[in-house]
């Protein structure tokens, strides 16, 4: 097999491609599109987004140190790439993109009621990393909507077709192939 040397890049892929609701103090809300999230710890529950202080989104989780990420899915496509081109300062996303909000339990930013998970963040600190700032957060709690578990009450990823990101283009997942630890079970060698 042969590679290229390319230069230095951020090459992991693909990335999920959520919707971040954020509000600032006078009651102002946005959304906008974040590829750059990830789970950094599973206890304490804490997450990250990393966002360009350019963003109109910027200073309202800065502001108010809360956020929520909203998952996406094929039918959230369009609305997620749109909200990822426009921006806050112009225009109202959430009117122009038909996106209901609901009321979170514990911060000021709204979820989005067609996102099959909604996540309620806490920033706990914010790091320059270049062109982006990274707010690293604790989780506050998880809404998972009830339409999207499988019979044993466990979220189903298939049902929700979850949307990612890479490289510009948008994919659609939810093809099982396997399950933790299902490599060293016992007679399913491969």
């Amino acid at each position: 097999m042969s590679k290229e040397i390319w230069r230095p890049g951020n090459m992991l892929y693909p990335l999920p491609s959520v919707l971040v609701t954020v509000a600032d103090d006078e009651g102002n809300d946005n959304v906008l599109t974040v590829a750059w999230t990830g789970t950094v710890c599973s206890d304490p529950a804490m997450v990250y987004v990393s966002v360009r202080p350019s963003r109109y989104s910027h200073h309202m989780i800065k502001e108010t140190g809360e956020f929520v990420i909203n998952l996406t899915t094929e039918e959230l496509a369009y609305a997620t790439d749109y909200c990822g081109v426009k921006s806050g300062r112009d225009e109202n996303k959430f009117e122009k993109m038909k996106l209901i909000t609901e009321k979170a339990k514990y911060v000021k930013a709204p979820l989005l009621k067609d996102s099959p998970v909604n996540i309620e963040c806490e920033v706990v600190s914010v790091t320059h990393l270049g062109t982006h700032d990274m707010f690293l957060a604790k989780v506050l709690c998880v809404h998972a909507d009830k339409q999207y578990m499988d019979e044993k009450g466990k979220f189903d990823l298939a049902k929700a077709k979850p949307i990612v990101y890479s490289h510009g283009q948008y994919y659609v997942t939810g093809k099982k192939i396997g399950k933790f630890g299902y490599s060293v079970k016992r007679g399913k060698r491969r």
